[in-house]
């Protein structure tokens, strides 16, 4: 092999990347010398670097000897074999099933001719040869080189949560053609294979001028059975959000006479194969070690993008035993996955055909809100069509609907349109299948208990609601919670039993918030996530505004100050997208207003029952009578209950007809967060609920009955001005006292509080002109009841309302 053709099938990213060389900026400290600040550059589009201190500069094969301390010599044998080394691994990658992870045909040796019966011939004008396959491998590996310096291309990978040290990326900057890479052959060759497209355009300087090919585009190579790139797509890193994209300009792009498959032909020993809708979305899978080890993937292209060569594909794989669908959520991936099963069973009668249920819109959308784990689980509760395999003996245990995710109406029939029937790959083996409990009758009822199991003992109504504000993280329109209580009563240990009920991959726990912190997050780091902040009191006034901005906006907007490629400052405008649900937990509830209005307000209870009920279950826990596989199982099983959840519009057609009361402080607010809670109860018994023809789900009058249960002491809190533990403090004292006074000690007596937080409740009530303090400091003050506001009235008169409105919905009905 020549040494003009090693230098121009190795990059040096790939050799930085094989010496575990990460330059920032484009700067390395240099090796050659005592470097304390980085004075080596490179340039990963050239192939070559230079030291600003030593003057020590070379291409790749003198990198590899510099580093090394070897000869030239021996640095050529080395970079030899480093790419007899990637193409053995290519060649064995291939015959696994999976593509080579950041490596293109590495030899310098010429690619095999195609044979004439082979339909994996690439675009050319006027014919095929074998150096087309050569030059797409150039070309790749130039592009390759272009996704290392293009800081946009990376951002967007970053973005899209795709690892380019593991998957074969490149980025065409549209630049290839340019400068000193520019040559009649290069353009030649650009044109043949459709790389630049002669338009008749005329540059400025006089010259003629191309269209460049898939310009801005990530570059996925598209290879044929012989593993030779005879093909690329270009997806477009720009959109209209950020108008630098018209609306309606198509972001996917294919060489004309589109041939091969990505990312390539699958080993003919595959049992398990995986068929995604969008190359993204197999580049996704393709990165996650488990995935390759136990599965072939193939992306079609497009919802209706399963094409001859991909079905001949698949028909001539002898040892197939299953393919799986992984297609988008949406309606026309639901259609498409319905078409194509039904077309591979009448070529493939025996095989198994199954489909993934993905809780977000695609595969890379899941991988960019989840932990790449949630495939796994996603994998092994894979749905089976056409058969009941999974030993349930229910051929119609659920049904697979287009345009919506498994669902029966409460008449227990399907609604949809033409339906196939699809089984669970494995039941639960807790509390049976999650979508079996989620058609229960009683459903809230049994969910209660059930979250009782998991170990959170009483607040049977505050549990309740804080499931419903946290499962709101999959909505469109998240809802928080605060949870009140004095020092010691159970606060933080009631969200963060909430949090272990959730999909740990979707959940982030703080107990501390630093002021901008929350601005620093990547664009859609807290996007569909869970947050618990433990002790709102340790937040101070500037990441109180931030999160008060994310609960309101769902997004934090700050220019910052960024150092650019040569070190100078300039500003940038920085997004965080927060579409979260979050659980926070505090003593003193009035000091947090702003986020109180914003928030559903939970006091604990700190009742002498709810202390023998915690003590009880605390004892028996000591003594071995509570069985912990119980609890771990009814959290495991409850996570599954969310997973199987799915997002839809829900539309209350009774919101017009039931109002709260007037002397509902911030009632404006507090009346979305009403209808907000009715909407998730709708969306919790989405099983159970009607369909509208727009994929709607109706809300009903039970709905509503059980939201004003749920909520109610929540309602009763916003209407009081005392806050939830100053109040049960304040009912102990009235009970008691009545209208004799008392002093401190009396009320610590009563009340069980010890010094310093009594003081502050009694310092408050007086305050408030609640109580009368007597007397003098030096002789010990003494209180007296002020005033009676009858809390208890006002519950009775609150109910009553919400009943008699309830009563005439159902009279209509």
């Amino acid at each position: 092999m020549e040494i003009s053709a090693i230098k121009q099938r190795i990059s040096l990213s790939e050799i930085l990347d094989h010496y575990g060389l990460k330059p920032k900026n484009s700067m390395l400290k240099c090796f050659m010398h005592d470097d304390k600040t980085a004075s080596l550059q490179v340039n990963l589009e050239k192939n070559f670097y230079k030291c600003h201190a030593c003057g020590k500069t070379g291409d790749v094969i003198q990198f590899i000897e510099d580093y090394e301390k070897i000869s030239k010599h021996e640095a050529i044998n080395k970079a030899k074999s480093f790419l007899l080394n990637n193409k053995a691994q290519s060649q064995h990658s291939a015959n696994r099933g999976t593509a080579n992870p950041g490596q293109t045909d590495p030899s310098g040796e010429k690619s095999a001719l195609f044979s004439k019966d082979n339909r994996n011939n690439i675009y050319v004008a006027g014919g095929t040869g074998e150096w087309q396959a050569e030059f797409l491998g150039k070309m790749l590996a130039y592009f390759k080189n272009a996704l290392h310096s293009s800081k946009p291309a990376r951002d967007y990978l970053e973005k899209r949560g795709l690892n380019n040290t593991v998957l074969e990326i490149g980025y065409n900057s549209g630049q290839f053609h340019h400068g000193e890479r520019k040559t009649e052959e290069l353009v030649k060759k650009s044109l043949e294979t459709g790389l630049l497209l002669d338009k008749g355009l005329v540059a400025r300087t006089g010259g003629k001028a191309y269209q460049v090919f898939a310009n801005k585009c990530l570059i996925f190579p598209l290879k044929n059975k012989n593993n030779d790139i005879v093909s690329i797509y270009g997806r477009s890193i720009l959109s209209a959000e950020d108008n630098k994209l018209a609306a309606g300009t198509s972001r996917h792009f294919y060489l004309k006479n589109r041939s091969g498959v990505y990312p390539c032909y699958p080993n003919p020993e595959t049992q398990k194969l995986i068929l995604t809708e969008a190359i993204i979305d197999c580049a996704s899978l393709l990165q996650i070690s488990d995935i390759r080890d136990n599965y072939s993937l193939i992306s079609c292209f497009g919802a209706n993008g399963l094409n001859d060569e991909i079905l001949e594909i698949i028909k001539n794989l002898k040892d197939l035993e299953e393919i799986i669908f992984c297609f988008d959520q949406d309606k026309a991936g639901k259609a498409v996955v319905e078409k194509y099963s039904k077309l591979l069973k009448e070529h493939l009668p025996s095989k198994q055909i199954s489909t993934v249920e993905l809780p977000c819109k695609d595969v890379n959308e899941t991988l960019q809100l989840h932990n790449e784990d949630i495939f796994t689980e996603l994998l092994e509760n894979r749905i089976f069509i056409f058969s009941n395999e999974n030993g349930s003996g229910v051929a119609d245990h659920l049904q697979f609907i287009e345009g919506s995710s498994p669902f029966l109406s409460a008449n227990n029939k399907v609604t949809g349109l033409n339906p196939v029937e699809i089984t669970n790959a494995k039941p639960s083996q807790s509390e049976g299948n999650p979508t079996d409990f989620l058609r229960q009758k009683n459903l809230l009822q049994e969910l209660n208990q059930l979250i009782e199991k998991a170990g959170i003992i009483g607040e049977e109504q505050s549990r309740l609601l804080l499931f419903l504000i946290t499962i709101s993280y999959l909505n469109k329109s998240p809802l928080h919670g605060i949870v009140q209580g004095s020092s010691g009563s159970g606060k933080t240990h009631i969200i963060s039993r909430i949090a272990d009920l959730m999909p740990q991959e979707d959940v982030l726990r703080f107990t501390r918030i630093t002021e901008s912190s929350l601005y620093n997050w990547g664009e859609f780091d807290l996007f569909q996530k869970i947050i618990i902040i433990e002790d709102l009191d340790g937040l101070k006034e500037d990441a109180l505004y931030a999160l008060r901005e994310f609960i309101s906006n769902q997004v934090l907007r700050s220019s910052v100050t960024i150092k650019d490629k040569k070190g100078n400052n300039k500003s940038s405008h920085k997004i965080v997208k927060g579409q979260f649900s979050s659980l926070s937990a505090t003593t003193k509830g009035e000091l947090y207003e702003d986020n109180m209005n914003r928030s559903f307000i939970v006091a604990i209870n700190e009742s002498d029952e709810q202390t023998e009920k915690i003590i009880s279950y605390q004892n028996r826990r000591n003594a071995g009578e509570i069985d912990r596989s119980i609890q771990e199982k009814a959290i495991g099983f409850i996570q599954k209950i969310v997973r199987n959840l799915k997002h839809y519009e829900v539309i209350n057609p009774f919101a017009t007809q039931i109002q709260l009361p007037n002397n509902v402080k911030n009632k404006r607010r507090l009346n979305e967060m009403f209808q907000s809670i009715i909407k998730q109860i709708t969306l919790i018994n989405q099983y159970q609920r009607e369909l509208t023809t727009n994929n709607q789900l109706l809300t009903t009058i039970e709905d509503i009955e059980s939201a004003v249960e749920i909520l109610f002491e929540s309602i009763i809190l916003k209407i009081d001005e005392l806050d939830g533990s100053l109040r049960q403090f304040f009912e102990k004292l009235k009970k008691r006292f009545k209208e004799e006074q008392f002093t401190r000690f009396d009320a610590m007596e009563v009340t069980g509080f010890k010094k310093t937080q009594l003081q502050f409740y009694l310092n408050d009530l007086v305050r408030l002109e609640y109580l009368k303090q007597i007397g003098f400091a030096n002789k010990g003050f003494k209180y007296k009841i002020s005033y009676n506001d009858n809390i208890q009235r006002v519950r009775k008169d609150l109910k009553e309302a919400f009943t008699k409105q309830l009563e005439e919905l159902k009279s209509k009905k």
